[in-house]
């Protein structure tokens, strides 16, 4: 059995601090949010960051998708510390050093790009019952310099060290030229790119940047409304999730030597994989709706799940089983978080 080594799994993405607050069907209205979904913040909800902020229960998570996924993976694996890597960008602010204290006691090697001329970013998260609306004020997370910090010769080297990299299609916004830079290097060195499709607006007005990194792609995650949305934008004219899979394992890819592997959550729904040339279904761990607390990361935490298991070598079946793990224990929780070790053989 393989275990993992340090910084062998690589992630880059937008860092961010999540806020989060129960709130009712007025707020989301007034902000004009969905119960259930992910978007940029634009003017119109600066005062709603005010506003949440002065809410009374509010918690703050270390957050931002791909560092969630690196946080659960090196969770789950435990020993030895720093498997996982993560580069993004911060403000030289309070909300950063929260951020890099954070990385440090979840024990990922977390490298961030510091920079003075934004905060560090945030993102809001609105509860309302299992739904959760969130808004990104991606603000330093956007300042992502690939010459001040990928191309940096110290930094490149603990890419090169890994073997698993992951990335989340947020960051398709902030610095493609950094995920094309990173996905050539993996295939070029027959190592494992993960992409993950993030949010519908990813597909919908990024569909560019996406679609050059795509033949890159060894694993595509993303969850049933993001598939659609992908399969929309392709022109695959069909809502069957296991056809949408089946086409994206097949859309061109440069490295003839790993096949693409598509896996598609669809929440408490069977998770839909591509196993060889088939598409399969994995059911999800029972959960009585009541032991939900907030959904809020599971997406993230099937992926961090996932992860902890490839870099090990895993079977695909096994990295699903994990990723249902993980998902189930975080939807018992508040945000993001996890209990101090995983029960997961």
């Amino acid at each position: 059995m393989r275990t993992a080594n340090q910084n062998e799994l690589f992630g880059m993405g937008n860092p961010l601090l999540d806020i989060s607050a129960v709130v009712d069907k007025d707020f989301l209205y007034k902000y004009g949010l969905k119960p259930n979904d992910q978007i940029l913040a634009e003017e119109k909800h600066k005062a709603l960051f005010e506003e949440i902020v002065n809410k009374s229960k509010v918690e703050y998570h270390a957050g931002g998708s791909t560092q969630n996924s690196v946080k659960i993976a090196q969770w789950m694996i435990q020993e030895p510390h720093k498997v996982a890597t993560f580069f993004g960008c911060i403000g030289k602010d309070h909300f950063g050093e929260i951020l890099k204290q954070k990385a440090a006691e979840a024990h990922v090697d977390a490298h961030y790009y510091e920079q003075n001329e934004e905060p560090t970013g945030t993102c809001a998260a609105c509860i309302t019952g299992d739904n959760r609306s969130l808004i990104a004020n991606l603000a330093a997370a956007n300042c992502y310099k690939k010459e001040e910090h990928l191309d940096l010769e110290k930094n490149w080297r603990l890419v090169e060290k890994a073997r698993v990299y992951y990335i989340a299609g947020f960051f398709l916004t902030v610095s493609p030229e950094s995920i094309l830079k990173v996905a050539k290097h993996a295939c070029e060195h027959n190592k494992i790119f993960g992409l993950n499709l993030s949010a519908p607006f990813i597909s919908q007005f990024f569909k560019e940047p996406l679609m050059k990194v795509m033949p890159y792609v060894d694993i595509l995650f993303g969850n049933e409304t993001e598939a659609a949305t992908f399969g929309k934008e392709l022109g695959f004219e069909t809502d069957d999730i296991m056809e949408i899979a089946r086409r994206v394992q097949l859309l061109p890819k440069v490295n003839k030597n790993r096949q693409r592997t598509v896996v598609f959550t669809q929440g408490k729904e069977d998770t839909v994989a591509t196993v060889g040339d088939k598409v399969k279904r994995f059911p999800v761990i029972d959960i009585d709706q009541n032991e939900i607390v907030d959904t809020n990361g599971a997406g993230d935490a099937f992926v961090g799940g996932f992860l902890s298991e490839l870099v090990q070598d895993k079977s695909l079946e096994q990295c699903i089983r994990a990723g249902h793990y993980a998902a189930n224990v975080i939807i018992q929780r508040s945000g993001c978080t996890f209990p101090e070790k995983p029960d997961f053989h």
